[in-house]
């Protein structure tokens, strides 16, 4: 072998030997990086155990890197009633199952026939459980745009009378409104809001009070009559809106300020309330209406047959806003409505059958399939209200790291608030519950996804929770 062959292999070889000992350095000091910070995330999170407002709380902390390799775990796989954090879940699942141009429908028809302007038969609204319809939230979807549209649709099918009544269809969903774990506080309260068949402004109303006397509605509320113990007291609104679906009787209680405030509650009886509001819009038309504004489920509990019409008598359909946008308002403003909408959506496209229960199975099946531990994701509801959730922090992370693999997930970040300490997570709160799941860029470029779940918490807020996190900067 020649002697310039020789100094060939030498070099090969020393290269390699370089690139070896190269690797195993980058091993290294990625091991001691990840040590150290794992020692600072153990110190932290010790150090919160061990304080006074967390002395018999629960604890449930997971932290990865972007794919999936373990960096911290504090009782991982330990399941704790997670709060809204269980949103991620839900809306990932949606996102994948129903795609991101996924849409509701609302619907306008009749039974009968019209004959010189005059409808010889109902009117009919329908809906596919559009969570959004009259929301606020949506340019061009607002209240007015529907309204617009509808009022349209009519006129241009000749309308001018109609000699039957207005009916709400409200039965596209089973008739059980709120799922069986929430508390009883809540279920009156915006955030408390049931799912129906039909919903209008995402079932929530608004009240200006003043001291305890009712000053406005944002909307006047059908058939509803008031129970007031408010009491005067206090810097902020500690108040509670008692409501039940289909009742006429609403209870408010508490303490509010001596000052205006606004206080919102959830709607007993959303279709009803379209009915009604379109049936105004009716009149400010010129369009008269001889017979009763009623929903199918009223009808059901009277014993009297529901009504539908067939398609060929459709004189309008409305489209939601995709669902994409959907989830953003869904994570962004973590709306309770929009989770349990979406759990009887999936449950009936994928069980065929429209109940929370269809819809919370699937979603187990659903997360099961793409390798969580069946036992660390125990859902009761699609929103995290339900205090019967639980679910580990070791899960969480694990679901959003297949979020973050998949086609879909720019839709799904960006719903994801940007917290006070400069994280983009969801957070969950609940009585003595606090929650962070999301996903964090350091500032050396190191990318982590992680979970953080108390129970049991006497502490105020959430900033020991977002202290430890900060270690992750």
């Amino acid at each position: 072998m020649s002697c310039l062959a020789c100094r060939s292999i030498n070099n090969l070889e020393t290269k390699n030997a370089m690139r070896k000992t190269l690797a195993v350095l980058t091993l290294s000091v990625q091991f001691i990086f990840a040590q150290d910070l794992s020692q600072k995330l153990d110190e932290a999170t010790k150090n919160l155990m061990n304080s006074s407002a967390a002395i018999s709380s629960n604890l449930s902390f997971y932290v990865a890197d972007e794919s999936g390799n373990f960096i911290y775990d504090y009782q991982g796989n330990k399941g704790l009633s997670t709060a809204s954090t269980q949103k991620i879940f839900t809306a990932a699942a949606a996102l994948e199952v129903l795609g991101k141009n996924y849409t509701y429908r609302t619907t306008a028809g009749y039974s009968g026939s019209i004959s010189g302007g005059n409808l010889k038969g109902d009117f009919i609204i329908t809906s596919t459980g559009d969570p959004t319809l009259g929301s606020w939230r949506y340019d061009a979807y607002k209240p007015e745009n529907f309204k617009q549209k509808l009022i349209e649709a009519i006129k241009k099918a000749g309308i001018t009378k109609i000699s039957g009544d207005l009916v709400i269809d409200d039965s596209y969903f089973d008739h059980q409104t709120i799922p069986g774990g929430w508390p009883w506080d809540d279920l009156g309260n915006y955030y408390g809001a049931g799912v129906w068949g039909v919903n209008w402004r995402e079932n929530q109303f608004d009240i200006n009070i003043s001291g305890n006397e009712f000053k406005s509605f944002s909307y006047p509320l059908e058939g509803v009559q008031w129970l007031n113990d408010v009491k005067v007291g206090g810097t902020s609104d500690q108040s509670l809106i008692f409501t039940a679906p289909h009742s006429n009787v609403a209870l408010i209680n508490g303490t509010l300020p001596s000052k205006t405030v606004t206080v919102s509650g959830a709607t007993p009886n959303p279709p009803l309330q379209l009915g009604v509001e379109i049936k105004q819009w009716l009149q400010q038309e010129g369009i008269e209406l001889s017979g009763k504004t009623v929903t199918n489920s009223q009808l059901e509990i009277e014993g009297k047959k529901t009504v539908s019409f067939s398609k060929n008598n459709t004189i309008f359909t409305y489209e939601s806003p995709t669902m994409d946008k959907i989830i953003y308002w869904f994570l962004r403003k973590s709306i309770n409505l929009y989770g349990e909408t979406l759990i009887k959506t999936l449950g009936k496209e994928k069980k065929g059958n429209p109940n929370f229960k269809s819809g919370v199975a699937f979603l187990k099946e659903f997360w099961k399939s793409k390798g969580i531990n069946p036992n660390m994701i125990n859902f009761a509801d699609g929103s995290g209200l339900s205090p019967q959730n639980y679910v580990a922090a070791r899960a969480e992370v694990q679901a959003l790291i297949y979020a973050k693999k998949q086609p879909w997930f720019e839709s799904y970040y960006d719903g994801f608030p940007t917290q006070d300490n400069g994280m983009k997570m969801k957070s969950g709160t609940m009585r003595d519950t606090k929650s962070f799941a999301g996903f964090h860029t350091s500032r050396d470029g190191k990318k982590y996804v992680f979970s953080i779940i108390i129970n049991n918490y006497q502490g105020s807020g959430s900033a020991e929770l977002q202290k430890i996190l900060n270690v992750l900067k």
